[in-house]
């Protein structure tokens, strides 16, 4: 909100933020900030949905309604499907490695290649 011109021959202005009259002068310069208050609420806006961006569950500003939960469910589901991968990767050296340190085990491989390959 701006200043009100009280009286122009006197030289006085009320101020309504403060609630006080003071005298014009030339040497001060008051700048009225009400244009910039919509983009300052524009920016606390985009900072706050940069901190929800910090939590998968909390909605943002640009996506669709009731998104909230996409990136807690997508990574959900990411993390199963590579804890998946990773165990049979990790059951498959196990098991390799236990068949090369038992002492049947190669002999166990040579036959089964043998049966498979024909006489």
């Amino acid at each position: 909100m701006g200043i009100v011109r009280v009286s122009d021959e006197l030289g006085l202005l009320f101020d309504p933020l403060k609630g006080t009259i003071a005298e014009a002068r030339e040497d001060v310069i008051q700048y009225a900030l009400d244009p910039l208050y919509p983009r300052i609420e524009r920016l606390d806006h985009i900072a706050d949905d940069l901190m929800n961006q910090l939590t998968p569950d909390a909605e943002l500003m640009e996506s669709y309604a009731h998104r909230g939960k996409a990136s807690y469910i997508g990574g959900l589901y990411t993390n199963i499907w590579m804890g998946t991968i990773i165990g049979m990767l990790f059951a498959f050296v196990v098991l390799v490695s236990s068949v090369f340190t038992h002492p049947g085990g190669i002999e166990a491989i040579k036959a089964a290649l043998k049966v498979a390959g024909g006489p």
